[in-house]
């Protein structure tokens, strides 16, 4: 009896030995934090300079939008400005020969810096009518085509910084206490170059059902925690992409 509970001992610690394996492999998917290009204000696209797929650096022209109206804006308050500076400079004139008063002169001077102040607010909104790339990456879609008329927040384009692709998995609640934020993970798909991994940025406080779209070779727990990582080499990988993660990575 003693050499057959030897025997299941040891086949008990291989089952064991071998449960490890898998564990260490869970399955995710490439989510993206896309940038969403859109105008302050409504206007029609009047010269589109991206199409979908093309690279562009931050400060590049993306689009155009009619000005009319805001560049007649910009006349009416530098007419507004001179006007208030031929007012101030005779306030200021008549307070010298005493034949004004401070008031009048501070008036003027307040005036004078609000009208300033319109300017600048409508030539900021002039400028607007050039939308430029807030950051650099890929345009991932064009929503508007030149001629058409988009609503103020409505996306002209959307753009995905390298740095904004991210890793996401999750992990049952046995695997939790193993995985840190800063921890490195491995990264595969079967299009993936080899080496690729990612460092934990992210780690749910609530545990959540196991979502459909994980699938596994064996049951796993009900009760899962969302992960993220943020790949350390984000060009070799793409959005939508199904991965599988791997726990103890070297960097």
């Amino acid at each position: 009896m003693t050499a057959r509970c030897a025997v299941l001992l040891l086949a008990a610690l291989a089952l064991a030995g071998c449960d490890k394996g898998p564990d260490r492999q869970l399955q995710g998917w490439m989510e993206a934090e896309t940038i969403f290009v859109s105008p302050d204000e409504q206007g029609r696209v009047e010269d589109l300079k991206v199409r979908q797929g093309d690279e562009v650096r931050k400060g590049d022209l993306l689009f155009t939008l009619d000005d009319d109206l805001q560049r007649a804006d910009v006349q009416v308050r530098e007419a507004a400005l001179a006007s208030a500076k031929q007012a101030y400079a005779r306030a200021e004139e008549l307070l010298k020969t005493a034949a004004g008063t401070q008031k009048a002169m501070d008036d003027a001077k307040v005036a004078l810096q609000q009208a300033q102040a319109n300017l600048d607010a409508s030539q900021t909104r002039l400028t607007r009518r050039r939308q430029l790339s807030p950051v650099t990456g890929s345009v991932e879609e064009v929503y508007f085509r030149p001629g058409e008329t988009v609503q103020p927040g409505k996306p002209v384009a959307a753009l995905l910084p390298p740095a904004n692709l991210k890793v996401r998995f999750f992990a049952p609640e046995r695997e939790l206490a193993a995985i840190q934020i800063g921890d490195v993970v491995g990264v595969s798909c079967d299009s993936c170059p080899t080496g690729l991994t990612a460092r934990v940025t992210f780690i749910a406080r609530s545990a959540e059902y196991t979502p459909p779209v994980i699938y596994s070779l064996e049951e796993r727990a009900k009760l899962v925690y969302l992960i993220e990582a943020r790949p350390e080499d984000p060009s070799k990988l793409r959005v939508g992409q199904p991965v599988t993660v791997t726990r103890g990575a070297k960097p």
